[in-house]
C-alpha cells in the first residue's frame, strides 16, 4: 500500500476550489493509502504570524477539513508542531543541502523579492523542513501544486544525497501524485483564472449564506450574446463551469438553453447559481461550526494522529541517527 503525504497551510481556508479540487481526492484517497495529512503551522511561523491567532488558526482549518470529509479513523491527521522529531530530521537533513542550493530555489527568491526585510534562515532551509516532512514517513506520493513541485524535486534529491553518501538504500524518492486524472479547475468570481485565496475571488466553506449570494450576484459576466451560438466569454464561461459543479442537469441545461437563444437572464443565472452553492456549503459550514466548538473531539484527532505520526517519525529519526553515526553510550 503507497504511503501518501499531504500538508495543509494553518493559514488557509478552504474555498470552493479546494473543495472540488483536491480535497474530494484526498477523501476518496484516504481509504486506498496510508495517508498522512498535517498542519504546518511550523511553516507558516517563517510569516511571524500573530501569536495569539495561530493556535485558532489551526483549529479552524482542521475543523473544515473535518468537516469537509477526512476521516481520523482511517487517516492520520496531526499538528505538525505535534511530531517535534520532524525538528531534528530536518536539521540532520541540512548537513547535506548545501546554501547555494537553496538561495536557488524560486520560492526563496521570489519570497526575498516581495519581503526584503523579512529574510530569515526558515525561509531560506524552508526546502529542508519540507523535505523532513515527506521522509520522516517514507512517503511514496506526494500531492503538490506547480508552487511546490521544486521542494518535491530538492526531497528527491536530498533522499539520493542521503543514501548515496551513506551507501544505503533507506529513503524512497516520493513522486508528485495528481490523483490519476486532471484536477477540476474551479474558476473565481472576477471573471479570470481560478479561484485563490490572495486573489480575493473566492467562496468559502465557511461563509454564511448571505456573503454567499452578494458575492456571486456581483460576479463579472457581461452584457449578453447578440446571436444565436455566439462563444460565452471568459467571465460567462466561468459562471457556467460553477454551476455544472453544484447545479443539476436540467438547470445548466435551461441556463444554456437561453444562453444559446440570446435570452439569458444573467440575474436570474447568478440566483439560482448561488441558492445551489447555499446548498453545498451550508451543511458543510454547520459541520464546521459544530466541530470547531468541540473541544473534546479536536483533541482526540490530534492526539491520536500525533502519536501515530510520532511513531512513524521516531522510528525513521532512530534509523538516521544510526546510519549517521549518532549512538548512545
Amino acid at each position: 500500500m503507497d504511503t501518501v503525504l499531504s500538508g495543509i497551510r494553518s493559514t488557509g481556508r478552504l474555498h470552493l476550489g479546494n473543495y472540488f479540487g483536491a480535497l474530494r481526492n484526498f477523501i476518496k484517497m484516504q481509504h486506498d493509502a496510508r495517508c498522512f495529512f498535517f498542519i504546518a503551522d511550523y511553516h507558516s511561523l517563517t510569516t511571524h504570524p500573530d501569536p495569539k491567532m495561530l493556535h485558532d488558526n489551526v483549529r479552524g482549518v482542521l475543523s473544515e477539513y473535518l468537516a469537509a470529509g477526512l476521516d481520523p479513523s482511517v487517516a492520520t491527521i496531526y499538528v505538525q508542531s505535534d511530531v517535534p522529531t520532524v525538528a531534528e530530521l530536518s536539521m540532520l537533513l541540512s548537513m547535506h543541502a548545501p546554501v547555494g542550493e537553496l538561495e536557488r530555489t524560486a520560492s526563496f527568491k521570489d519570497k526575498i523579492r516581495k519581503h526584503p526585510d523579512n529574510v530569515n534562515a526558515g525561509l531560506l532551509t524552508y526546502p529542508v523542513l519540507m523535505a523532513a516532512d515527506i521522509l520522516q514517513h517514507r512517503a511514496d506520493k506526494v500531492p503538490v501544486g506547480k508552487d511546490q513541485e521544486q521542494h518535491l524535486e530538492m526531497t528527491r534529491v536530498y533522499a539520493r544525497r542521503f543514501n548515496s553518501f551513506y551507501g544505503v538504500e533507506y529513503f524512497k524518492e516520493p513522486t508528485a501524485y495528481n490523483f490519476g486524472t486532471e484536477l477540476v479547475k474551479v474558476p473565481g468570481l472576477d471573471g479570470s483564472g481560478k479561484m485563490g485565496k490572495s486573489e480575493g475571488n473566492g467562496l468559502y466553506l465557511s461563509d454564511p449564506d448571505e456573503e454567499i449570494r452578494k458575492k456571486v450576484m456581483r460576479a463579472v459576466s457581461d452584457s449578453g450574446p447578440t446571436r444565436e451560438g455566439e462563444p460565452m466569454t471568459e467571465p460567462v464561461a466561468n459562471l457556467f463551469t460553477l454551476l455544472r459543479l453544484v447545479s443539476s442537469p436540467d438547470t445548466v441545461a435551461f441556463f444554456t438553453h437561453a444562453y444559446n437563444s440570446c435570452s439569458i437572464r444573467y440575474g436570474d443565472l447568478k440566483k439560482q447559481l448561488a441558492e445551489d452553492i447555499v446548498a453545498v456549503v451550508a451543511p458543510i459550514r454547520q459541520k464546521i461550526e459544530q466541530i470547531r466548538n468541540d473541544d473534546g473531539f479536536l483533541h482526540r484527532v490530534t492526539s491520536e494522529g500525533a502519536e501515530r505520526a510520532r511513531e512513524s517519525s521516531s522510528k525513521t529519526l532512530a534509523d538516521v541517527r544510526e546510519i549517521m553515526g549518532i549512538k548512545r553510550f
